[in-house]
């Protein structure tokens, strides 16, 4: 059976992440226009009477239960929807939305908190609006990725799908992606039409911006959410952002990835409450406008050989001179966050070549591509030392961002319901090679 599982699990994500590079090749201007529906959903707007501040993080605001789609065509499968409170990049009240899909062959007992890849500065193109039957250019992401969702339903889970970006999609937010998805776990196990409750299990599983999401929501959920913690059995991911400033030189020049540089100050400026055009050059501007609103398959491949010096005004030529820019993507560091407290499966891929990124800068190294190699060990052997002996670490020297899922996947599926059932986790502490410093980054004047 698990077998069976495992091979369709390995070809549906070799569809999905297949679909990234393909759909990129698209020109940003095809991206398909949020509908007048979607954009107007009374869904998703808080319209209760007490203040958004007075409620606990976790309650749910609304219910509804519609058919999910795919591609924007209604399937049998029923999916619930929740508007619940959370809380923002910056610490305040918020209103989100996450998807649950009961199992037909579960009793309710145990449930995935699984965290989409869908990198996107457009809400429309959240899971959420997908499952709705909305369907937009950033959306086929979360549309073709739900096919690999069904071994999991198959084997009794049921599934926890928050919009991890939170409705402004505050891109790259890491701390944000954890409330939002710790909320949203809280709101699920709250509402009578999930069939699940305070004694529901869950595991945390995510690839790519779905692994920040769930390595931010095992690291912060001791302190943010205990009574989520204490249901975890463990997070799997891969393809891991730890050190975002670490990233932009990795990716700087590619051919592919270079894309995320202008994602990633759109992201963080729009999360933080923080205002970086004034550091951009025209160009840089130019740039910043045509992907404010897109996905991130309007940046693949549209920018080859993009650099932050392009970018950026000559004197900010660093991206350490933007003070604004240095504190917020410190704060998004996983190596100054907690160490979470529950066992952990993370892989990784350092096959970045296969994707045109070609940069091996010192202090950095190389990747899949996107994601820094060293940082992930680095980040790993950090949990080991820090009190979390039940680390398992992979890293696939021969494969890329898009290749690594293919064999990643099957192995989280099979490494959660080890832990569901109670098995001891495997520990790769004392044996994950050295990796980078992951030090905050230190300020350097304008010149």
């Amino acid at each position: 059976m698990r077998k069976n599982l495992s091979r369709l699990l390995a070809v549906a994500v070799t569809a999905a992440l297949a679909a990234t590079p393909v759909a990129a090749v698209a020109s940003p201007a095809a991206a398909a226009a949020p509908s007048a529906a979607a954009a107007s959903d009374p869904f998703y707007t808080y319209d209760g009477s007490a203040p958004l501040a007075s409620l606990a993080p976790g309650t749910v605001l609304k219910t509804r239960t519609l058919q999910y789609h795919l591609l924007g065509l209604p399937t049998p499968v029923k999916a619930i929807q929740l508007l619940y409170r959370t809380t923002d990049a910056q610490g305040r009240p918020a209103a989100n939305v996450t998807t649950v899909v009961r199992s037909l062959t579960g009793d309710g007992s145990k449930a995935v908190s699984y965290q989409s890849f869908y990198d996107s500065l457009d809400p429309q193109d959240s899971p959420s609006r997908a499952v709705a039957g909305d369907l937009t250019l950033g959306g086929l992401l979360p549309n073709v990725e739900a096919l690999f969702l069904v071994p999991l339903l198959a084997q009794g889970y049921n599934l926890v799908i928050p919009d991890t970006e939170g409705q402004t999609a505050d891109f790259a937010a890491g701390p944000e992606y954890a409330t939002n998805t710790l909320d949203s776990i809280r709101a699920a196990t709250r509402s009578a039409a999930t069939g699940m409750n305070a004694d529901t299990a869950f595991g945390l599983m995510g690839y790519s911006g779905g692994a920040i999401a769930t390595d931010w929501a095992a690291a912060l959920a001791p302190g943010y959410a205990p009574d989520v913690n204490s249901k975890l059995v463990g997070f799997t991911e891969g393809g891991l952002l730890v050190d975002p400033a670490h990233n932009l030189k990795y990716v700087d020049g590619s051919l592919v990835w270079s894309g995320v540089i202008p994602m990633a100050v759109i992201g963080v400026s729009r999360s933080f409450g923080i205002d970086l055009k004034p550091y951009l050059s025209d160009y840089g501007l130019k740039v910043y406008q045509q992907l404010e609103h897109g996905s991130i398959v309007d940046a693949l491949g549209h920018f080859p050989g993009l650099t932050w010096k392009k970018m950026a005004k000559p004197q900010y030529a660093d991206p350490n001179s933007v003070p604004a820019f240095l504190a917020a993507v410190n704060r998004i560091n996983l190596g100054s966050a907690p160490t979470p407290t529950v066992p952990g499966y993370i892989a990784q891929g350092n096959g970045g070549v296969l994707e045109g990124t070609f940069g091996n800068p010192a202090g950095v190294g190389t990747g899949d591509g996107v994601m820094v190699a060293g940082d992930v060990r680095a980040l790993a052997r950090q949990y080991c030392a820090t009190g979390n002996g039940r680390i398992k670490f992979q890293q696939f020297d021969l494969l890329s961002h898009v290749g690594v899922p293919v064999v990643w996947a099957p192995q989280a599926i099979g490494w959660l319901g080890d832990r569901f059932t109670g098995r001891t986790a495997p520990s790769d502490c004392g044996r994950i090679p050295a990796g980078n410093s992951l030090a905050p980054e230190q300020p350097v004047p304008a010149s």
